[in-house]
């Protein structure tokens, strides 16, 4: 138990807050979180992170620590997971980490090194997007890299640039540098726990919650980012939502053409989500909604002490 770290994953919007709260309060836990995009300052509303006083008393670590300019990092993602993970330890509080982000979550618990950066390249690579566009970069990866040619769609310029700059400093294809998302080798006692949907439920549950967005005010949290250097951000600025909505303020959609793009973008990347977790044969999923959801992971976490 004193190594023990539990995960609480699925795809978007399907409740993994909530539940990661509850068995912080039944097990005397903290949250660390584990969604890339809740890592910034200020992205609130777009990414669904819960406010403090929605948190229940239960500390929550790793939220709103970068600024919105700044890239996402796995690496880094990966120290500073570990170190609060090592200090609940310490503390006699048991880490459990709540998000979607696949590689986020792996990177916290499991065996795996990640290849470093080289700005002079990375800032090469950029300015190559800028002027010539996603398209001709991902037919050069295409070329030296033909499996992440085809896993990394043409129009993701930031992953392309990063495949790119991997396959330069290291020699070796950016997919041997990836880790299988079905298998792993765990540095903790890790207990990893699914909440599963039907399709065709957690679909009305996106479009439900793209809309609580919007009438939360997702406009003017982008407005007041954009201020802050949003756009400038490689990262953030793709955020789902966000993107969509730095569209409307340069007058290249309306915001009901946003809010429908943002519906189906999320509903895309739910089913990648889904994709990603269902290939670990770790991952234990439940099907049980409020209250009974909450139980059911309690049953599961005491067969697996017992175990």
């Amino acid at each position: 138990m004193k190594k023990r770290v539990i995960t609480v994953v699925g795809p978007t919007a399907a409740g993994k807050s909530d539940l990661g709260i509850a068995l912080a309060k039944a097990l005397g836990g903290e949250v660390v979180n584990a969604d890339s995009m809740q890592l910034y300052r200020g992205m609130d509303i777009g990414t669904a992170k819960l406010p403090p006083d929605e948190r229940q008393g239960v500390p929550h670590h790793l939220l709103d620590i970068w600024d919105v300019t700044e890239a996402a990092n796995v690496a880094d993602y990966q120290r500073l997971a570990r170190a609060e993970i090592d200090r609940l330890h310490a503390a006699g509080r048991l880490p459990i980490l709540v998000g979607g982000s696949g590689l986020y979550v792996r990177a916290a618990i499991d065996d795996l090194e990640f290849p470093g950066t080289d700005p002079a390249v990375r800032a090469r690579l950029e300015a190559e997007l800028d002027m010539r566009g996603p398209g001709a970069l991902h037919a050069r990866l295409a070329a030296v890299d033909p499996a992440a040619g085809r896993a990394i769609l043409p129009s993701n310029g930031r992953r392309i640039v990063r495949a790119l700059e991997v396959v330069e400093i290291t020699g070796r294809p950016f997919t041997a540098n990836l880790p299988d998302a079905g298998a792993g080798r765990s540095l903790y006692d890790t207990v990893q726990i699914g909440i599963a949907f039907p399709r065709p439920e957690l679909d009305e549950r996106i479009t439900q919650r793209v809309d609580r967005m919007w009438a939360a005010g997702l406009v003017d949290e982008v407005r007041a980012l954009e201020a802050a250097g949003l756009r400038e951000g490689r990262t953030a600025s793709r955020a789902l939502g966000y993107q969509q909505v730095l569209g409307v303020l340069a007058g290249e959609r309306t915001e009901d053409q946003a809010r429908a793009e943002t519906v189906r973008a999320t509903k895309r990347f739910a089913r990648r989500q889904d994709s990603w977790f269902r290939r670990d044969g770790r991952v234990r999923w439940l099907t049980a909604r409020g209250t009974e959801l909450a139980d059911q992971a309690l049953v599961l976490l005491e067969e697996a002490v017992t175990a």
